[in-house]
């Protein structure tokens, strides 16, 4: 749902002014999902709620959820049974929407960043997969294959992008922001994150001289070259 979220607020950052009357709408779809999100983040000291009912029930029926009868059981992850990744994807979606909104509701907008720095430093402060946490809760529906450090990553970005501070670029820099990887889902973050940092550095950082600059626009090319080689195969030489 976090990762859906970050990616219809990232939609609506790009082709807003494209979506004509579709465009409320589409904020509509996002704060029905971070009224949520902001729940989850604020029901109880030390607690980030992050998913409901039992998947392996849930999977064996599928049926509108008027006619649901399973066990609805609420899980949670705390500094004692950690999850990096879904905290750090919670806030990537915060603070995509904070930006959603930053124009046209400045007040929720600041409001949905302010958590989103609250959860991420959550994420950041107490690392570990939900996978390991939650057990069969996560798994073997959504397990955390990729682990932890892309949602670390990608949440660190978005509000990079949503902040301007330089600290977050920082910790990115310790996060494998050298791994090149070949695809981009709602498991593993890096090559989402890698495009992301490219347009933050041009937009934010641009004329920065370090050692860090050029290496994301390299892998956005890097990526979409690989992506556009493996849906239209090159000719042959011959």
């Amino acid at each position: 749902m976090a990762y859906t979220t970050t990616m219809l607020s990232w939609n609506t950052l790009e082709y807003g002014k494209r979506m004509g009357a579709q465009l409320q709408h589409a904020r509509a779809a996002i704060r029905w999902a971070t009224d949520y999100f902001l729940k989850c983040a604020n029901a109880a000291p030390n607690k980030l709620f992050v998913g409901v009912g039992d998947p392996n029930a849930d999977h064996k029926c599928w049926e509108r959820p008027e006619d649901m009868d399973t066990v609805r059981s609420v899980y949670y992850v705390s500094p004692s049974n950690p999850g990096s990744d879904v905290a750090g994807e919670m806030a990537a979606a915060l603070a995509a929407a904070s930006l959603v909104f930053r124009s046209v509701d400045p007040v929720y907008s600041k409001k949905l960043l302010g958590n989103a720095v609250k959860v991420f430093r959550f994420a950041v402060q107490y690392r570990g997969s939900y996978s390991d946490s939650l057990g069969s809760a996560a798994c073997p529906f959504y397990c955390s294959y990729s682990g932890y450090k892309d949602e670390l990553y990608w949440g660190a970005a978005w509000l990079l992008r949503a902040t301007n501070d330089i600290s977050y670029l920082n910790l990115i820099n310790t996060l494998g922001a050298n791994d090149v990887p070949d695809l981009f889902s709602w498991d593993n973050k890096y090559a989402g994150a890698h495009v992301l940092m490219s347009r933050v550095m041009t937009l934010f950082f641009f004329g920065r001289k370090d050692k860090y600059t050029p290496n994301y626009r390299k892998w956005y090319v890097d990526i979409l070259c690989h992506t556009f080689e493996r849906l239209v195969p090159l000719p042959s030489k011959n």
